[in-house]
């Protein structure tokens, strides 16, 4: 059996989840009569392990949810459309974008609602980070994903770095 690190580098389209839907019912709403965030959330999670374990080959774990932007409210009737792929791939974690589009069917207006970047980690089988095959962007807009990517990891490994000094060299956890 050939490692992560020797196989092929993969495309997000190999990985990537298209169109998953969700119809949103009088249950999904919250105070507010708008779809409850944390509902949005836990789906997005789960679209983005799926992304994650496609291209990694391996199970794999949230190791952090960097950004989840609400853009616009989703409301009872509307259909939820998630899209989510691979934006990069480093050592052992990847960094897994989704996006969700509110649709009114019946009208066919449909308006984007959320983005979210969150990043997942490779487990080999006794449960320590593995190494993931690297991500070949094709397209235009996934070489600029890729690069942003960048972006937020290079702030995601900063912030830590201050948290860690003004904590005197503590672990981050907790």
């Amino acid at each position: 059996m050939s490692t992560a690190a020797e196989e092929r580098a993969r495309t997000p389209s190999e990985s990537g989840v298209d169109a998953h839907i969700y119809k949103v019912f009088p249950n999904d709403m919250n105070a507010n009569a708008t779809v409850f965030g944390g509902m949005i959330m836990a789906t997005v999670d789960r679209i983005c392990l799926v992304v994650a374990e496609r291209h990694s080959g391996r199970v794999c774990v949230t190791a952090s949810v960097d950004d989840v932007h609400f853009m616009a409210p989703a409301r009872t009737g509307d259909t939820l459309i998630f899209s989510a792929a691979c934006n990069r791939a480093w050592d052992s974690s990847m960094e897994i974008g989704c996006r969700v589009i509110a649709e009114d069917s019946y009208r066919r207006e449909s308006r984007h609602v959320v983005s979210a970047y969150s990043t997942f980690v490779a487990l080999d089988a006794d449960g320590y980070p593995a190494t993931v095959p690297p991500l070949a962007p094709e397209t235009e807009a996934e070489r600029a994903r890729h690069a942003e990517a960048g972006l937020r990891r290079e702030t995601r490994l900063a912030h830590a770095e201050r948290v860690r000094a003004r904590r005197g060299g503590a672990a981050t956890r907790g």
